[in-house]
């Protein structure tokens, strides 16, 4: 069954992203609105049939909103939005998953490659006018990924890039989710989620790609720590709240794992407070793993593909609700 078309303005809800060059750059007729706060989307939502938003909603928006019928997320997360809310109102609800795997897997090596080859030293170094001599002991050296064994907490889309990526360099990689291996996952083997202890004692790096879910959430605890090998490094493109940030902080402090790249936080922005900017054998990222100049262009694909969909009655991309 086909919907009714669509009236009124689509509603482009980012603080940076610059949505509306990228829906004008696809040659769309339907009008826009473009907000970049809060305060802008509660007066723009009032009107709307379809929302394009992320990190500027709010709950409260579903009061003012009552002709709401689609939300599309500008992020693959979608752990911001009341589900069962939206289930309520019959409102649709789609992630931008897909959109940023390619980006946000080159950054976990990005962030792997940055440790191992000890990048953050050298450009300390570097910033210093200083020539670091050569190291007598092979213990405090650079690293080489290649033989190291990679654990991918996650084998979704971005996961199984990170996996692929990290072949490429010659590393051994197994993974760990609920389904067990299948024909053509780019890893060597695939522990399920409670054997993650068992995982984490084979792993060199351990690099998180998961959703947060409650099965997820503080899944990297003081137990899961204690379990990874002293010299491994810990990778966190998933979400903040997977990670036990504490524990990872004494963890690093007491030297019981070697370092940590991480691209997102329990709270965002990371305080200015937080350990990790001052820790040397950790590199911190703002939460930009899959922010690439191609990002805005592959939201914008995705909202006109589902709005297609939703005019013909067909299946949404990447339906949530």
């Amino acid at each position: 069954m086909t919907a009714p078309a669509l009236s009124g303005p689509i509603v482009l809800a980012h603080a940076a992203y610059r949505l509306g060059d990228a829906y004008a750059a696809k040659g769309a007729r339907q009008p826009v609105v473009e907000v970049r706060n809060v305060e802008a989307l509660q007066e723009a939502v009032t009107d709307a049939e379809v929302l394009v938003v992320s990190g500027l909603w709010r709950h409260s928006l579903l009061e003012r909103a009552p002709r709401l019928r689609f939300i599309q997320s500008v992020s693959a997360g979608t752990d911001q939005f009341p589900k069962d809310a939206l289930r309520e109102r019959g409102i649709r609800l789609a992630s931008a998953q897909g959109g940023n795997e390619r980006a946000v897997a080159e950054h976990a090596l990005a962030l792997m490659l940055g440790l191992t080859r000890r990048l953050p030293e050298a450009l300390r170094n570097q910033a210093a006018a200083t020539w670091r001599p050569m190291i007598a002991d092979p213990a405090r050296r650079e690293r080489e990924l290649g033989g190291q064994t990679l654990l991918v907490i996650g084998l979704g889309r971005i996961g199984t890039r990170i996996a692929r990526l990290a072949q490429g360099f010659d590393m051994r990689v197994i993974g760990l989710r609920r389904r067990p291996l299948q024909a053509g996952d780019p890893v060597e083997a695939v522990f399920s989620p409670n054997r993650l202890h068992e995982a984490l004692g084979q792993a060199d790096v351990v690099a998180l790609a998961c959703p947060l879910t409650p099965e997820t959430e503080g899944l990297i605890d003081e137990a899961a720590l204690a379990a990874m090998k002293p010299g491994a490094l810990l990778i966190n493109v998933a979400r903040g709240r997977v990670v036990d940030q504490d524990a990872l902080a004494r963890a690093l402090t007491e030297g019981r794992i070697a370092g940590a790249g991480l691209d997102c936080f329990r709270e965002e922005p990371l305080p200015p407070e937080a350990p990790f900017w001052r820790m040397e054998n950790v590199i911190v990222t703002p939460h930009s793993a899959g922010e690439t100049s191609h990002y805005e262009g592959r939201v914008i694909d995705l909202l006109l593909e589902n709005l297609g969909r939703l005019r013909r009655g067909e299946e949404l991309v990447n339906p949530v609700v």
